[in-house]
């Protein structure tokens, strides 16, 4: 375990992390920073329950390979979420967390601590109010560009010292804090397509209506079918079918599931409808692309 004055790490002494992950990159130990944790995941493909411990630094995650139906309970009952690359997670400091997930294909992350000195120091120079952590974890959920570029960027920093880890630990937590402290901006038509899709694409072995998703970016259903075929050129319908199909190819080309499991995880209700809606789409029927 890495020792730091201004890291809280030592929680995770009790964490058996070699039979979770495989590190593939350690910022500290690679390129000798002091100022932010950076590390980069391969996953085991599937664990039934993790006790993730709390600690007071502020704990990024960007997927950033594969698929994973990620299960998490903080304070109360289970919740559900896919996590697909560009997938952004944010750890509240102080609350522990259990996790579990699955996943049939290669899982990696990409995981960024942020000091809680370094947390402390902004906020204090900001405006000195309490930070509302748990608002913060629901817009980073959400999607942020900014913590998303930010974290990719820091993965491809190679040979260079600690003041660039410096800076991006006070840009990042400027960057929260201050989204935090004004609130996010009212949704844009353009944004609240991109909501759509991220919600299809996390749903897409569930029997989502359009009413569903519409509720979900808040919209009526007639407003949601406009902005979304302005944005995307197809009406969600086609889009989500589209999604579906994607997910069901892949499947064909990486697994040996079966043509009724591959419906179900796709949103069929049956292999029959599956072949249909493929034959149709792709020009061929599963089986046959799977053989060919």
């Amino acid at each position: 375990m890495f020792q730091s004055s201004d890291f809280d790490l030592e929680p995770y002494a009790v964490v058996d992390t070699d039979r979770y992950v495989n590190r593939r990159f350690c910022s500290w130990q690679d390129l000798g920073w002091r100022s932010l944790l950076v590390q980069r995941f391969e996953h085991v493909s599937q664990v039934e329950e993790m006790a993730l411990p709390a600690t007071s630094d502020l704990h990024l995650v960007l997927t950033v390979a594969g698929h994973a139906e990620m299960r998490t309970r903080t304070t109360g009952r289970w919740e559900s979420r896919r996590w697909l690359p560009g997938t952004l997670d944010m750890t509240v400091p102080g609350q522990s967390a259990q996790r579990g997930y699955r996943s049939a294909h290669p899982f990696r992350t990409l995981q960024v601590h942020i000091p809680h000195t370094t947390l402390e120091r902004v906020a204090e120079r900001l405006d000195g109010r309490p930070v509302d952590y748990e608002q913060m974890a629901a817009a980073v959920a959400a999607g942020d560009r900014v913590v998303e570029h930010t974290l990719r960027s820091l993965d491809t920093a190679h040979a260079v010292g600690d003041l660039y880890a410096e800076t991006a630990a006070a840009f990042l937590a400027t960057h929260l804090l201050t989204r935090q402290a004004v609130g996010p901006e009212p949704d844009s038509d353009k944004s609240r397509a991109h909501k759509a899709i991220t919600v299809m694409r996390e749903r897409l072995a569930d029997q989502v209506t359009l009413a569903d998703i519409a509720a979900e970016v808040g919209l009526s259903v007639f407003h949601f079918i406009r902005v979304f075929k302005a944005t995307t050129g197809q009406t969600p319908h086609r889009y989500f079918t589209g999604l579906r199909i994607e997910e069901a190819r892949r499947l064909l080309d990486d697994s040996d599931l079966s043509l009724d499991r591959i419906a179900a995880r796709c949103g069929f209700g049956s292999a029959g409808s599956l072949s249909t809606t493929f034959l149709r789409h792709i020009g061929v029927r599963p089986s046959a692309y799977r053989n060919s």
